[in-house]
């Protein structure tokens, strides 16, 4: 009885060098807003061997857990994505024909504390919530 209909929803990758802290936000964000509706991943050119406590703070105040660890960028993970957003990660990305790309100019949290680490999951958190309305118009009315 399960539902294979949802075999067409989108796969956003979101992308940053050390995939700990802006991607994972981002990630944490889109799976909390879309909930099981978007495939959500995220990965980094050179990532972390975890991700910056301070950003797992600021989402946890969010009521959202981004523990786990950093992936690695593979050039698989962008040709089964629809929607690639990239964080700083410069030329890393492979570009793939008819992918949409968007790059999220956003600070690095790496280093920086608490308040400041509010600041960009907070200016994250409206560029994820205009992105599912983008991709799930009719999700607005479910909220």
């Amino acid at each position: 009885m399960a539902d294979d209909s949802r075999t067409d929803k989108p796969t956003v990758l979101f992308v940053c060098v050390h995939n700990a802290g802006r991607s994972q936000m981002a990630a944490g964000f889109l799976q909390h807003l879309a909930a099981d509706r978007v495939d959500v991943r995220s990965a980094g050119s050179e990532p972390m061997d975890r991700i910056n406590s301070v950003a797992v703070e600021a989402m946890r105040e969010e009521g959202i857990d981004i523990t786990g660890t950093p992936k690695l960028l593979t050039v698989d993970a962008v040709r089964t994505a629809d929607v690639v957003i990239t964080m700083g990660c410069g030329d890393a990305c492979p570009i793939f024909p008819g992918k949409r790309y968007e790059d999220w100019q956003l600070d690095d949290p790496a280093g920086q504390g608490l308040e400041d680490v509010r600041v960009i999951r907070d200016q994250i958190r409206a560029r994820v919530a205009s992105l599912v309305d983008e991709l799930l118009p009719s999700a607005g009315a479910a909220g």
